[in-house]
């Protein structure tokens, strides 16, 4: 089985929207309306069909049934979500009910639609998915970016990062870490020039963006 996580190495400028219901009528309407609206539309029976063909590096969205054969729509939501997979996902069911739809909001559902349901609210739910892909690509994108220029940065100046983000005077490092007030005016500035932070706001927003993850560790 392919991995969820695996990425494309270069992605389609056009997003696509995966479609997995076991109702090839519903799959194939389906697959007709998105590519009406320009998008790239992927249909396929199962779960276990789209795990085997579809390239979940793509930007998109998923259109998943709730009752599929072998497991759940919302079981399948579990299992990519621990497998790493964060694909916007938009369920459909002709037997929704409440509980349900708690449910995978909960566990991060972009909607949950019963079917039928009329073209301009899944056109509208498909909308609001692909936004959440892109701010979700994005923000991974500038983790990413921060998470190398944090990498450069030595053990010391990452030290010295923590105590400046944690609000410290330079004398308050110097005394912290046992170092003169004119090595930490070095490190700071060393900090501020790797991390490329225009100023001390700056170096916090970014630290804030690395999360307690992908901070440096400090030796």
């Amino acid at each position: 089985m392919p991995d969820p996580r695996r990425q494309a190495k270069e992605e389609p400028t056009r997003p696509v929207v995966f479609i997995v219901d076991d109702d090839m009528a519903m799959r194939e309407a389906l697959t007709d309306l998105f590519r009406s609206m320009k998008f790239d539309a992927e249909a396929f029976e199962s779960t276990v069909d789209f795990l085997e063909r579809a390239d979940l590096g793509r930007h998109g969205c998923l259109l998943l049934d709730v009752r599929l054969p072998g497991i759940s729509g919302l079981d399948f939501q579990a299992q990519l979500e621990r497998l790493g997979n964060r694909m916007p996902i938009i369920f459909m069911t002709g037997f929704g009910d409440i509980p349900m739809t708690v449910r995978a909001m909960k566990a991060g559902a972009v909607d949950f639609l019963t079917k039928p349901f009329k073209e301009q609210d899944i056109l509208d739910a498909v909308a609001a998915a692909m936004e959440r892909d892109r701010s979700r690509r994005r923000e991974s994108a500038q983790n990413a970016a921060i998470t190398s220029l944090a990498e450069q940065l030595t053990p010391r100046e990452r030290e010295v990062m923590m105590a400046v983000v944690r609000g410290l005077m330079n004398k308050q490092i110097a005394y912290e870490l046992g170092i003169s007030e004119v090595t930490v005016k070095l490190h700071r500035g060393n900090v501020m020039r790797k991390m490329e932070a225009h100023s001390v706001a700056d170096l916090v927003r970014k630290v804030e963006l690395l999360g307690d993850r992908h901070r440096p560790p400090v030796s």
